[in-house]
């Protein structure tokens, strides 16, 4: 019996299509830490921490684009809520410090759970100014309520020794922050990719594409919207929490709605084609930011018109460009010399 040889070619090029912009954002951001540690820029390694930090606060705010297609302008209210509730548990010795944090992650949640019960109701531009006008009415509350929060002059956070059974020394120091923030970064993120993969992320995917087929088929959309823009929320709440604990203290510039901005931003940037894709944004604009203040006052224009070509020439973000050179370096694979 004549045997023909069979050959295995395993297409190794679109397992990278799938599975490789992950591992390989992963590298870079193991290599980007690496090499600020290994520099010895105390600078460096501080606003890798920021962008770390604030990298929660823009995945939050992807998520919800991900999930659902809604652009909030307002994300700075609950990350400034965070903020200002982590320093009021901190200071007022109410409870253990680590309950009091959970709490308010909870009581976070559940407040913007029933706004968006009415938030919900709304879509595209209307939905981005109600989300707007809440976060400025939560500043001017927080710029006004001096007795409480300190008004303009801002409040000093106070940490307690130990939390989490972590030494306050840690948060407070880029090199601990930094490696604290890249931590808790990805858990929020494989946190938020199980919930994209199970039942309730499909559900929202389907609520995404038309809502009124899914409401036809008995589901409660409005309940299931209101949640994920309460979780979307309370992501943005740890990372204030997290921006708190670094900072040593907080002022109410963090809850303007320029700041929200910031974030949308780095959404554009990076993306959404990718659930990472508002972190790689995180990441470059901090960097890109940094880089251009060197060299002009006038680096905020140039941020802008990078961000123009950016949105021209990838109007899916920097994640978005990736998983384009992927697919172009799987077809040449497929169209090379078969064995």
């Amino acid at each position: 019996m004549d045997a023909t040889p069979i050959t295995t070619r395993p297409d190794l090029m679109a397992r990278l299509r799938s599975n490789g912009p992950l591992t390989v954002a992963a590298a870079v951001l193991a290599l980007l830490v690496l090499a600020a540690e290994l520099s010895g820029s105390r600078i460096l390694v501080s606003l890798l921490a920021q962008a770390a930090i604030i990298s929660i606060l823009a995945l939050g705010v992807g998520m919800l684009g991900r999930s659902l297609n809604l652009i909030s302008f307002g994300h700075a209210a609950p990350f400034g809520v965070g903020a200002y509730g982590a320093a009021y548990v901190l200071s007022s010795g109410v409870t253990a410090p680590e309950i009091g944090l959970l709490l308010m992650l909870v009581l976070v949640f559940a407040s913007f759970f029933l706004i968006g019960l009415v938030a919900s109701r709304l879509e595209g531009i209307a939905f981005s100014m109600l989300t707007l006008a809440l976060g400025q009415a939560a500043y001017v509350a927080i710029s006004k309520f001096r007795d409480v929060t300190g008004g303009a002059d801002g409040m000093i956070v106070a940490t307690p020794r130990r939390l989490f059974g972590i030494p306050a020394s840690t948060f407070q120091d880029p090199h601990g922050m930094l490696l604290l923030g890249v931590a808790v970064m990805g858990l929020v993120y494989a946190g938020l990719r199980a919930l994209e993969r199970s039942k309730l992320g499909e559900l929202t995917v389907a609520i995404r594409e038309n809502e009124e087929r899914v409401q036809f088929l008995g589901y409660r959309t409005r309940a299931v919207k209101a949640g994920v823009f309460a979780l979307s929320a309370s992501t943005a709440a740890l990372s204030g929490a997290l921006f708190a604990l670094y900072q040593g203290f907080i002022s109410p510039e963090i809850m303007h709605w320029s700041f929200s901005g910031s974030a949308l931003i780095m959404m554009i940037l990076g993306g959404t084609s990718f659930l990472w894709g508002p972190i790689a944004g995180a990441f470059g604009y901090f960097l890109l930011r940094e880089g251009l203040s060197d060299l002009t006052s006038h680096w905020m224009a140039v941020l802008g018109v990078t961000l123009i070509m950016v949105t021209v020439a990838w109007p899916s973000g920097l994640s978005g460009a990736f998983s384009a050179l992927l697919q172009r370096l799987d077809r040449a694979h497929r169209s090379g010399p078969k064995s």
